[in-house]
């Protein structure tokens, strides 16, 4: 029954979810549980979990006797991994994504010369690892064996900075990642230079070159920034 009630209250938040965040449930909207049950064909309590959840990302507050009201967008968690995924997948997708690669360009050049400073042997070993595996999966439209080597490559270089902080952000540069792989906003195939990037990077690493590690780090973060404006350019500033 628990797996059940599970299954159902996860089907609801992934149509309730991206209906929030596109816009179709505007901020200050007020939702009631049991019309929504009716909506979505479940029970009150799938529904009520369902809202929790959604609570617990900060998309909406319930109140008894008001109802589910949809929050502003400043205060969702931006951060919530299931979050992202729904941006990604709905109209805000560029800006979103723009603003993740901007993120990620602020964080992981820090965190790789951290890297550089504090890896164990064992991260180094998987950061070599990761790299050989996005070197063998870099040619004939393997995208998806790239997007595994590539999401567990950046996992290590926060994980091994030693920052927990900095480590947490390993779901978040995951969905970054798979959400411009998934909806192919990225080349049929990785920019070699890229690539070579990456396994310089682990190069730095293990070599404790924590200058060097920071700046390879910048430069794939630059790369990815030049990738969007390229497949998905910035809207022209007013008056252009």
């Amino acid at each position: 029954m628990t797996t059940q009630g599970g299954g159902l209250h996860a089907r609801v938040l992934e149509r309730l979810g991206p209906a929030i965040t596109e816009g179709q449930y505007p901020a200050g909207s007020v939702l009631r549980t049991d019309e929504l049950a009716q909506h979505y064909e479940v029970s009150r309590s799938v529904m009520r979990e369902a809202v929790r959840v959604l609570e617990s990302m900060h998309l909406v507050a319930s109140r008894r006797r008001v109802g589910v009201t949809v929050l502003p967008a400043e205060e969702w968690n931006v951060y919530d991994p299931q979050v992202i995924r729904w941006r990604l997948a709905g109209a805000d997708r560029p800006r979103q994504l723009r603003s993740l690669t901007v993120l990620r360009s602020a964080v992981e050049p820090v965190a790789a010369g951290l890297a550089a400073r504090h890896a164990t042997s064992a991260q180094c070993a998987e950061l070599t690892e990761n790299a050989l595996g996005m070197v063998a999966h870099s040619r004939g439209h393997r995208l998806e064996g790239y997007l595994r080597h590539d999401i567990a490559f950046h996992r290590v270089v926060l994980r091994a900075s030693g920052n927990e902080m900095f480590a947490r952000l390993g779901d978040v540069v995951a969905e970054v990642l798979s959400g411009r792989t998934h909806h192919q906003v990225m080349f049929h195939d990785p920019d070699p230079a890229a690539v070579t990037l990456h396994v310089r990077l682990a190069e730095a690493v293990r070599e404790r070159d924590a200058d060097r590690a920071e700046a390879l780090t910048r430069e794939i973060t630059i790369g990815a920034l030049q990738e969007l404006d390229i497949l998905d350019p910035p809207p022209a500033p007013a008056g252009t």
